[in-house]
């Protein structure tokens, strides 16, 4: 009995496909590879000449800046997003500590401290002078 090759399937050697299914040549796309980057957010200074005589890069960031005003009162605004309850918030009380992603104060009112995530911070006020260090103002460099 002669067996008919479009009848029967999973065979090996057999030269039909299954219906409806056209194979075609896969078509290849050129792979890219993304250079990833930890970031670090602490100051960078570097002093002397780069290349053409730049001028020395400096980077300052205001957990930096809370660091300098320890001790002091300060008034923080944040906006937090989707949040029905209150979508802003005012913080009132003295800097305790600042990190890269975070504040601390301490309300000396109530005894409360808070740690308040950066992510949501709009502002900070402080009555008074603020002390800010430019890292850059006893620098050394020629002329452009």
């Amino acid at each position: 009995m002669q067996s008919n090759p479009s009848s029967h399937s999973g065979q090996s050697g057999s030269n039909f496909s299954y219906p409806y299914y056209q194979p075609t040549q896969q078509q290849s796309y050129p792979s890219y590879s993304y250079p990833t980057q930890s970031y670090q957010q602490t100051p960078t200074f570097t002093q002397g000449q780069g290349s053409g005589g730049q001028l020395p890069n400096e980077e300052s960031y205001i957990e930096n800046i809370l660091r300098l005003n320890r001790g002091k009162p300060a008034t923080v605004y944040m906006t937090f997003e989707n949040n029905r309850e209150w979508n802003a918030k005012i913080f009132k009380g003295i800097v305790e500590a600042a990190g890269r992603d975070h504040i601390i104060l301490s309300d000396p009112k109530s005894g409360l401290r808070y740690i308040l995530p950066m992510i949501y911070l709009d502002y900070i006020t402080f009555e008074g002078e603020i002390q800010y260090s430019y890292p850059l103002a006893n620098a050394q460099y020629s002329p452009r």
